[in-house]
């Protein structure tokens, strides 16, 4: 019963009924524990603060970085552009900031 509540048949195919977290692409080297903190917020499902001249692309908040990333619309993979340390970076609170540009 389990494992029938697991996957679901129809048409003869059959699928994970569980959510998946997306697939992250590193564009750069970022460190590990950076691809891991990120995995865990999107596991989480934390969306992010959308860029508003750039669709797609988004800012979401570690405990200890920062990260712009590109949701690709089906929301099978991510890709990682940019990451920052909160603490040691200067600009992080700047980036941050929810106030429009002049």
């Amino acid at each position: 019963m389990l494992l029938e509540a697991k996957l679901k048949v129809r048409k003869g195919f059959m699928w994970n009924a569980e959510k998946m977290p997306p697939v992250v692409e590193d564009l750069r080297s970022h460190t590990p524990g950076q691809l891991a903190e990120l995995r865990l917020l999107l596991g989480a499902g934390v969306t992010g603060r959308p860029d508003v001249r750039r669709p797609g692309f988004f800012e979401l908040d570690g405990n200890s970085s920062v990260y712009y990333i590109f949701r690709y619309p089906s929301g099978h993979k991510v890709l990682l552009i940019a990451a920052w340390e909160k603490e040691t970076d200067p600009v992080a609170e700047l980036i941050a900031c929810d106030c429009p540009a002049a």
